[in-house]
């Protein structure tokens, strides 16, 4: 622990000054300032409190609780998508105030020390809690991003079995080209876990196709058939259907296409 000062009477001017502190604080951050009860309501963050504990950690050296603290605030932030701009002006404004503090102590209690090691350390300290803040903030969002990501591509690939060997793949929406490649990795994947052996390919929720998404469609349809499933095409609309035959292309023997999802349900399980 390596503390700013040698003496413990300027921890106690902080600490006797905590009201001045934070007015001064308040004065420095003038966005945040107006937004310190809504960060306190969607994520439960004391901006105040935190600011008190920040420079405590700054003025004492605590170099590993300064380095937890931003990881907590670096996840806290992240896991409520709070401004990232409201962060660095408070902090900013914390190290402002942290510097006029020192000043009007200095003025109060004069003192020698070296200005620059007392200026390397404080600022060397803000800028670890900083840079670990955002680096905590950045890999936690990352892995926020991947698990709805990851969520996104399971429904947006819900294939419902109905029987043993029978499942039901309904499709809505819009299928770009990064959704069909997921669905060609889902699809087969679900075929061989589940064994399934008749799959029905809703597509009645898809009003048109663009001619790589068609391309696509039917690399599922032939990975399928390969592992010995066959595909039911069923819900076909108008614009979908105009696009194949404009590609020129055709579904071979084993794909059988029927009007509705109904009418397949009707033919293969009754």
């Amino acid at each position: 622990m390596d503390r700013i000062f040698n003496n413990e009477s300027a921890e106690k001017y902080f600490e006797e000054n905590k009201k001045l502190f934070e007015q001064e604080l308040l004065n420095e951050a003038v966005t945040v300032r107006d937004k310190i009860d809504d960060i306190l309501e969607i994520g439960n963050i004391d901006l105040i409190n935190n600011a008190h504990h920040l420079v405590s950690c700054i003025m004492e050296g605590r170099e590993e609780e300064l380095l937890a603290f931003a990881k907590q605030e670096g996840i806290a932030w992240a896991t409520h998508s709070l401004t990232l701009s409201f962060k660095l002006e408070w902090v900013q404004a914390i190290r402002r105030t942290i510097w006029s503090f020192i000043n009007k102590y200095t003025e109060a209690e004069p003192c020698k020390f070296d200005f620059f090691s007392l200026e390397k350390q404080i600022n060397n300290r803000v800028d670890t809690f900083l840079n670990a803040f955002f680096i905590n903030y950045s890999t936690y969002k990352d892995s926020l991003l991947k698990a709805q990501r990851d969520l996104v591509e399971n429904l947006s690939v819900p294939i419902i079995p109905i029987t043993q060997h029978i499942s039901i793949l309904p499709l809505i929406g819009t299928i770009d080209y990064f959704r069909a490649k997921v669905m060609e990795e889902k699809v087969l994947m679900e075929i061989s876990r589940l064994r399934i052996q008749t799959l029905f390919m809703d597509l009645s929720g898809i009003a048109n196709m663009e001619a790589e998404v068609i391309d696509q469609l039917m690399k599922i349809i032939d990975g399928a058939s390969m592992m010995g499933c066959r595909t039911v095409i069923t819900g076909l609309r108008p614009d979908v259907v105009r696009n194949i035959i404009r590609l020129g292309v055709r579904f071979d023997e084993q794909t059988e296409t029927i009007g509705s999802l109904q009418q397949a349900l009707r033919t293969y399980l009754l």
